[in-house]
C-alpha cells in the first residue's frame, strides 16, 4: 500500500552527509520526495511510495551515515498524494 511520510531528525546532522544519504537510500529502493537542512540544525524529508519501503528508509534515520548523531526522530504519515518524481535534495 502506498503512502506519504514526513521524517525530522535532531541532532549531528547536518554537515554530515545525512541528505547525500537519505537520497541515495531512498533512489535505491523507488521512494520519490525530499530532503533539506532546516536553519534550526534538523534535516527533514518528504517521502512517497510503499509503506514497506517508506519503513526502511525511517530505520535509516533512527542511525543515519558514519558520523551522525542522533537524538531524535518524528515520524508522521499521511496519505500518498504522488506529487513526486524522483528523490532530491531541495534547499
Amino acid at each position: 500500500m502506498k503512502a506519504r511520510t514526513r521524517i525530522v531528525i535532531r541532532g549531528l546532522v547536518q554537515g554530515v552527509f545525512f541528505r547525500r544519504e537519505i537520497t541515495d537510500v531512498a533512489r535505491r529502493i523507488g521512494i520519490t520526495g525530499w530532503v533539506r537542512n532546516l536553519p534550526d540544525g534538523r534535516v527533514e524529508a518528504v517521502a512517497e511510495g510503499e509503506r514497506e519501503m517508506l519503513e526502511e528508509l525511517v530505520k535509516f534515520c533512527y542511525v543515519g551515515p558514519r558520523g551522525a548523531r542522533v537524538n531524535g526522530v518524528e515520524v508522521e504519515w499521511s496519505d500518498f498524494k504522488g506529487e513526486f518524481r524522483g528523490f532530491k535534495i531541495i534547499h
